[in-house]
């Protein structure tokens, strides 16, 4: 089994910003891609690119004057809005994202201050690139479908199915509470889930004792991969499947 080895269909369960499931759908790994999340936030922005509406949600991130005094306008706008519409909440999934230390969406995460290269605020904001990204996704959404469920049930739905190769990056046993909004995450039924379905799977996590326990427990592959994380430490994770072999294969 190979990772890109033309699947029916690849299946994320617990998204975020999906980028495994997109670049399997601009390489054409898979015949189609189904990638789930919960967030609302996250899920206002797939739903407003993959429904027709990435044009808009580019040209408002172009046109968007990105000063601290319009970036606390624009996020308290939301906080106080009794309604908003998807493609407002949108953008300011994105703004908040690119503006927040880290990326972290969770409450109480704070502004950049120096952030990158000392540019502040604009240091990961990129209008012309965001907009580049959303138009080139808008352009392979036949390909893809996105659902705003608990991960859990893309699960249960290809459970039975041979020919879908599911991919998951879960929250993580350590960061999670840090880092999202839906933090508390039932690991131990994952693992469960995965050791009956009948196609392959692949996990990523945090190189923990509780983690290796349970991927030897249900008798899953592993393997250590070195990473950095944002703040360039370097550190390992824990790749999980039920067959890891084409790690090894000779290209």
């Amino acid at each position: 089994m190979s990772f890109e080895s033309q699947h029916q269909m690849f299946v994320e369960p617990f998204a975020g910003g999906a980028i495994c499931s997109l670049t399997v759908a601009f390489e054409e790994w898979a015949k189609h891609v189904v990638f789930a999340e919960l967030d609302d936030r996250v899920a206002a922005v797939w739903h407003t690119i993959l429904q027709g509406n990435a044009e808009w949600l580019s040209q408002q991130i172009l046109d968007f004057s990105l000063t601290k005094e319009h970036v606390v306008n624009a996020l308290e706008t939301e906080d106080g809005a009794s309604t908003i519409t998807l493609k407002d909440k949108a953008f300011l999934a994105i703004l908040r994202n690119r503006v927040q230390r880290g990326g972290i969406m969770a409450p109480g995460a704070g502004l950049v201050k120096n952030g990158e290269n000392g540019k502040g605020l604009k240091s990961r904001w990129y209008p012309e690139t965001l907009a580049r990204r959303i138009r080139d996704i808008d352009s392979i959404r036949d390909r893809i479908t996105f659902e705003h469920v608990d991960g859990f049930r893309l699960i249960e739905r290809y459970h039975d199915d041979s020919d879908v190769l599911f991919f998951a990056d879960p929250p993580y046993t350590k960061a999670a509470r840090r880092l999202y909004q839906f933090w508390q995450f039932d690991h131990r039924k994952l693992f469960e889930a995965f050791s009956t379905i009948a196609g392959h799977f692949l996990l990523t996590y945090d190189n923990t004792e509780e983690i290796r326990s349970l991927a030897a427990e249900y008798g899953f592959q592993t393997e250590e991969i070195t990473m950095k994380n944002t703040h360039h430490t370097e550190m390992t994770e824990l790749l999980i499947g039920n067959d890891l072999s084409w790690l090894h294969e000779e290209t």
